[in-house]
């Protein structure tokens, strides 16, 4: 079976990809490796992966230390680039990872996330459509639910209020998936991923940010002066989530009721899953985590809440944890020692 995992040079896609080799699969890596955040992580992941740069547009690279993975640089929007790599690939599944990522970006660069995640995505249903594979599943977020207070955030819930560019491409994302699932029996499954951090992470998420901070005696930005809480989710138990998608398309509900519409499902094969801890954290506990990794006080420059961003996300996972047995296992203590014993190692810190 051949795998397509776009977003390789992404942290995420990056760590999927390896696992899914690992487990047997044969993989091609896709990423436009674009400079949204600092590029020498990506390069460093593709290292990782066994891929020296430069890396050409539209070649395909092998790794030289996991046989069956393969890399290419190319942009989803590339619509001839997708379309020929599909027919020359024959892939059985897809795990769109690959989009222009960010809430605060997106109040300032529309025009990425038009790019990227719309009429990138648009091509990669046109490719899996017309190139007979068995399941697409795709990254949403837990952005998608808006100005909705209900929690923890169900997928059986309504997410018609996005505050954020970003959160309205993901939800869109939806919307495409489950036309493309009604009318070519596409099967798709989305799912809202909920603050996903460990070692690899990204450059802009917040765990990184105060970690370099504090390493470097800075002051650490706190949004809501603190008054925040998020599901942060390990990398591990994220992936291994994935795989457990992967391996399971969805059929259509038999008991789905077009008058009284469950978000989640539908006659169609189409899936919606929360991926979290089902377990949110406070920051400022989050915060004291990684001062007793790093042995060192953070200073704290205490903000308003920013634009698109929410006080509060908190999963509820029943409907994974039902379906295919998900249960996440690793704690943030744990899951924060590893990533700054990684940051110390990659940046010599």
């Amino acid at each position: 079976m051949k795998i397509l995992v776009t977003g390789t040079a992404g942290f995420i896609g990056f760590r999927l990809a390896l696992a899914l080799v690992e487990k047997g699969f044969e993989v091609v890596g896709l990423d436009n490796i674009n400079d949204y955040y600092d590029v020498q992580v990506k390069y460093g992941r593709l290292r990782e992966s066994g891929f020296q740069e430069p890396y050409d547009y539209g070649r395909l690279y092998h790794s030289d230390k996991y046989p069956g993975l393969s890399f290419i640089r190319q942009n989803l929007e590339d619509r001839e680039g997708m379309q020929r790599l599909f027919q020359e690939q024959g892939f059985s599944r897809a795990c769109n990872l690959a989009a222009q990522a960010g809430v605060r970006y997106s109040l300032t660069n529309p025009y990425a996330y038009v790019d990227s995640n719309l009429v990138g995505y648009i091509n990669l249903l046109e490719c899996c459509r017309h190139n007979q594979v068995e399941h697409l599943v795709f990254a949403s977020s837990s952005s998608v639910y808006g100005l909705n207070e209900t929690q923890p955030f169900s997928v059986h819930a309504n997410v018609d209020h996005p505050i954020s560019l970003y959160a309205a491409s993901k939800k869109s994302n939806e919307l495409m998936s489950h036309t493309y699932a009604h009318l070519y029996g596409l099967p798709c499954t989305g799912l809202r991923f909920f603050t996903v951090y460990g070692p690899w992470g990204r450059p802009d998420m917040a765990l990184f940010l105060f970690t370099r901070a504090m390493l470097e005696d800075r002051p650490i930005d706190v949004f809501n002066h603190g008054r925040m809480q998020r599901d942060f989710t390990y990398i591990d138990d994220i992936v291994e989530g994935v795989i457990r998608v992967l391996d399971n398309p969805p059929a259509g509900n038999p008991h789905w009721d077009p008058k009284n519409p469950d978000p989640a499902s539908s006659s169609a094969p189409y899936r919606l899953y929360n991926i979290g801890n089902n377990n949110p954290v406070q920051l400022m506990d989050f915060i004291q985590a990684l001062e007793k990794a790093l042995g060192k006080k953070a200073q704290k420059n205490l903000l308003p809440l920013q634009p698109g961003d929410v006080p509060s996300t908190y999963a509820d996972v029943d409907d994974l944890v039902r379906d295919l047995d998900y249960k996440p296992e690793t704690s943030v203590e744990e899951g924060i020692e590893r990533f700054v014993k990684w940051y110390r190692d990659f940046f010599q810190a």
